[in-house]
């Protein structure tokens, strides 16, 4: 294993020998008996927000899937190759989940990039710009909003994604439809990575309160 980052095998020694031996009976059960998580965190792929650790969630409690900024396209079923979707039809189709929570974050760097476009990409194929820019609309009308500092309207646009990715999740019909029959619930909140601090949204208003 040449090569391999030490910090990796540090970690995985310490996991060996620490969590995974105080639970090794749960890691069996799982892997026999396969994954049943009743939530899915729909979260960004940035380091510092982990769900499992904000959340301390046990192995096999949560099925998580992580992109830039957290984003939930509309459903294309044209599209063909949106990883996001097909890991959203598994779990709510496949593992039946009961609640999904679109879960976002402070100072993410995808959504400073939607607000403050670099002026070349960061290669020619430009894939974080094609991919921030279904936050287009909310960017250009927040980056317009004059009496906001600019981390006020970071944090705006952080949550009014979140927003838009909840309204995105029920354009997924199997989606809209359990929802509607009371067999799925939708979620979102903000996780402030300085403070430690987890805001919920309000599902009637979008409006986030913190969490207790």
């Amino acid at each position: 294993m040449t090569g391999f980052p030490e910090p990796l095998l540090e970690g995985y020694r310490s996991f060996r020998g620490g969590r995974y031996a105080r639970e090794q009976d749960r890691y069996r059960r799982l892997a026999e008996q396969g994954q049943a998580p009743e939530v899915m965190v729909i979260a960004c792929s940035d380091s510092r927000a982990a769900p499992e650790t904000i959340f301390n969630a046990a192995p096999g409690a949560l099925f998580t899937l992580r992109n830039v900024a957290n984003l939930v396209p509309p459903c294309e079923p044209d599209d063909g190759c949106c990883s996001t979707s097909a890991a959203l039809e598994f779990a709510v189709q496949g593992l039946k989940v009961r609640h999904i929570v679109v879960l976002g974050h402070a100072r993410c760097g995808g959504v400073r990039a939607a607000l403050h476009p670099p002026e070349e990409p960061l290669s020619s194929d430009d894939f974080i710009g094609r991919w921030m820019s279904r936050l287009g609309p909310a960017a250009g009308a927040i980056a317009g909003r004059g009496e906001l500092s600019d981390a006020e309207r970071q944090t705006a646009l952080e949550r009014a994604s979140i927003r838009q990715s909840v309204a995105n999740l029920r354009t997924f019909p199997w989606v809209s439809d359990l929802e509607g029959r009371g067999g799925l619930s939708l979620h979102g909140a903000w996780f402030d990575i300085a403070g430690g601090e987890l805001w919920v949204m309000d599902p009637a208003t979008g409006a986030f309160s913190r969490a207790g």
